[in-house]
């Protein structure tokens, strides 16, 4: 991981608690001080500096991330020294359009917008207040979480016809058990009876999701028409 921010700091804790072994790099000592004991190795060195990239091992990780996002110039060396130490999967994160065009040209395995996307799923979240989640798969394609309309409730995936009606298919149930512990039902079966405080995981095409609101409940606590 290099870039040991907000965003960086979350990504390399994460992939730690998952157990994987991390290697944190920023300039920043107090950065690097805050991740020492959550991460594997967090070490302060000048990631746009080769030698110091080499002598840190990073020629040898299976994923390099790329979070330095503001410094663009910073960005771009840090990326193409990776590509020069043969590191086969780079992920990188982009500040504007631009930026993610050049990082897609020098071969970046992944590009990440996490302020954008944090806007975008903010954004539909306002509009229909039932939206959990929203995620952007694709330039026609996503997923998003919602809670599901009144009229669902006690209804089968089967009766509910959300395909046919509207184009988008349940690909997945959130439900928490009797103990409280969330639970996911993955491909649900037609006959599975929506609950009250089941969350449904939609994937549909954008144009379809768009009217997403028609299927849920509204900000004023009212429903609208199927």
């Amino acid at each position: 991981m290099i870039g040991l921010g907000r965003f960086g700091s979350a990504v390399a804790r994460t992939l730690a608690e998952l157990g994987h072994d991390v290697i944190g790099l920023d300039k920043d000592e107090a950065q690097v001080q805050r991740l020492a004991d959550a991460i594997t190795q967090a070490i302060e060195l000048d990631a746009t500096d080769e030698k110091a990239l080499r002598s840190a091992g990073v020629a040898d990780v299976d994923a390099a991330v790329v979070s330095i996002g503001e410094n663009v110039e910073a960005s771009l060396l840090i990326v193409m020294t990776l590509k020069d130490l043969n590191v086969e999967r780079v992920i990188a994160k982009a500040t504007t359009d631009l930026h993610g065009r050049i990082l897609e040209k020098l071969g970046v395995s992944r590009i990440v917008f996490p302020e954008r996307d944090m806007g975008v799923r903010l954004a539909h979240s306002i509009v229909v207040p039932s939206v959990v989640d929203y995620i952007e798969l694709s330039r026609d394609f996503s997923l998003v979480e919602v809670s599901p309309a009144e009229e669902f409730v006690g209804k089968s995936l089967e009766e509910l016809r959300l395909r046919r009606r509207f184009g988008l298919t349940v690909v997945a149930v959130k439900r928490r058990d009797d103990a409280g512990m969330e639970k996911t039902i993955v491909s649900p079966q037609p006959e599975e009876i929506v609950r009250t405080d089941d969350r449904l995981v939609l994937l549909g095409h954008n144009d379809a999701l768009v009217n997403i609101r028609d299927l849920v409940p509204v900000a004023d606590g009212g429903k609208r028409a199927m």
